[in-house]
């Protein structure tokens, strides 16, 4: 893939600077996924979409040895640049296969708020599995079903991609589909559901976005799944 084909190339900036601060990013979904994954001391860690590596950073301040894979160029040179040493950071599409990492090579893939933007999220899940060792985890964040029915009205049980204009210019475009189907397809990966939150908003957001704290307060966002291999038998 070249410079600005993916679709935060030429945004990935912006983004960084918002989601170092924002409140669906900072004070909602960050610190909801790092609850859930717990303590990373010495694992090693895929954080599959790592953006401008503000997760990476975080894991390794916890102590993890994590590896970042981005599609975006700008965004992998930003986690570069972020991360330096500290980190390996490369470019890579999660609609094609990880070539480049071993079977069983990591405790955990983290894949926050990336996994709604592929096509064929079963495919990508069964191959981030296979990089995954047998007691790993795969932790994932995404939009609430709920969340996404709300905003686009019509049937909750309708699925497909919507389009959504952001005041950036950029034009997201993300999968929807109701709670159901998105288990169905952890099943069909080969992945056990070990655990289902869905996030709340930090007391500090109340501080800094007030609006939208206000609004998380009453209604869902986002949700964050933990999942297992399942293994033969189970």
């Amino acid at each position: 893939m070249q410079p600005g084909d993916a679709p935060y190339d030429g945004f990935a900036e912006t983004f960084a600077r918002e989601a170092a601060v924002s409140a669906y990013n900072a004070h909602y979904d960050r610190p909801t996924v790092l609850g859930l994954l717990g303590d990373v001391n010495g694992l090693n860690i895929l954080d599959a979409g790592c953006g401008p590596g503000l997760y990476l950073s975080e894991l390794v301040a916890r102590g993890a040895r994590p590896v970042g894979i981005d599609q975006s160029a700008d965004m992998v040179r930003l986690a570069g640049e972020r991360l330096g040493t500290l980190a390996e950071v490369r470019q890579h599409d999660l609609a094609e296969p990880l070539t480049w990492a071993d079977d069983e090579q990591f405790d955990i893939v983290l894949l926050t708020l990336v996994l709604h933007y592929l096509p064929d999220r079963v495919s990508t899940l069964r191959e981030l599995a296979r990089v995954l060792r047998p007691s790993g985890q795969i932790v994932v964040s995404t939009s609430h079903p709920t969340a996404d029915w709300l905003a686009r009205g019509g049937s909750y049980f309708a699925s497909g991609f919507i389009e959504e204009p952001w005041s950036n210019g950029m034009t997201h475009r993300y999968w929807h589909q109701p709670l159901q189907d998105w288990l169905d397809e952890f099943t069909a990966a080969g992945l056990a559901l070990d655990r289902l939150v869905e996030h709340q908003p930090l007391p500090l957001m109340a501080h800094h976005h007030p609006g939208e704290h206000e609004k998380l307060a009453r209604q869902p966002g986002f949700m964050a799944v933990r999942l297992r291999k399942r293994h033969p038998g189970t």
